[in-house]
């Protein structure tokens, strides 16, 4: 069994520019942030980014690291739009792939299985085929006859996810109240990582746990990092919440100056103290 502990930069250290990068979590849920915030102290750029679009995405694009990014929104929750994409968006600093959450679903099942795409009605009658003209239908061989979207696979040189729970082996465990499509984003990544608030034995992992809390498989797990509160400032159920008001500064504020503040630091140690010390300047 090989033990596949790794830290933030060691996993940026086997990314290059140019990469199509998966990102799991949704919003401003459990997103691997300290493996975003390790991206952002390296050189690499030009990426294609795969997300259920939050803060990552914001952050990847204000800094411009993303050439293209394939979602299907990108949404702090609270702030419905993601102020920061939204501003890179407008000033043309990267192309969008915007398909229906059904359709990236798809597209990651397909690249899951190694199959050319998936049929899904999503999409039909809606601009999501006038906005994506290289999108094509299909037609059922069945008595049926019914015309579907085929949704191409969105295969990725490499995944980034955050859980709650790991061993060193690279199974993952949430807790939380929806996997969203982290196993996904593992199988259809030509390598993944796996950052999680805690480190166990797989012992503690496996014990009394339901099965679907584990869908975080090895075999599809390049690395494992223990960040405790990496992902913040976005939810990690049950670990911790959002951080509300962390998130609303975060979207007031010029990013320049938020890069300064927060991430010049070069660590992810660092990352987290210029948090608590901004945390105890509000008290």
């Amino acid at each position: 069994m090989t033990d596949k502990t790794m830290t933030p930069d060691e996993v940026v250290a086997r990314l290059r520019s140019g990469m199509t990068i998966g990102i799991g979590g949704w919003g401003s849920r459990r997103k691997p942030m300290a493996l975003v915030r390790a991206l952002l102290r390296s050189e690499i750029t030009d990426l294609t980014v795969v997300s259920y679009g939050g803060p990552d995405v914001g952050l990847l694009a204000a800094a411009g690291r993303v050439r293209r990014l394939v979602t299907a929104f990108v949404t702090l929750d609270s702030v419905p739009l993601e102020p920061h994409f939204r501003a890179a968006r407008e000033r043309g600093a990267l192309a969008l792939t915007e398909y229906d959450e059904a359709m990236v679903a798809r597209g990651l099942e397909a690249a899951a299985h190694r199959l050319p795409f998936l049929p899904v009605r999503a999409g039909l009658g809606s601009d999501v085929m006038r906005v994506n003209p290289g999108l094509r239908t299909v037609r059922s061989p069945y008595e049926d006859g019914e015309e579907l979207v085929a949704v191409p696979a969105l295969r990725m040189d490499a995944a980034l996810v955050h859980v709650n729970r790991a061993d060193r082996l690279g199974n993952g465990q949430y807790l939380g109240p929806d996997p969203y499509f982290d196993d996904l984003f593992c199988e259809a990544a030509d390598s993944a990582y796996v950052s999680c608030e805690r480190l166990v034995t797989t012992a503690e992992l496996t014990k009394g746990a339901a099965p679907q809390t584990l869908l975080v498989r090895r075999p599809y797990v390049t690395g494992v990092v223990e960040t405790p509160n990496g992902a913040h400032f976005t939810s990690c159920a049950p670990d911790h919440g959002r951080d509300e008001a962390f998130l609303r500064l975060y979207a007031s504020t010029p990013w320049d100056e938020f890069a300064g503040r927060f991430l010049s630091g070069g660590s992810e140690r660092a990352y987290q103290a210029a948090v608590a010390a901004w945390r105890e300047g509000r008290r």
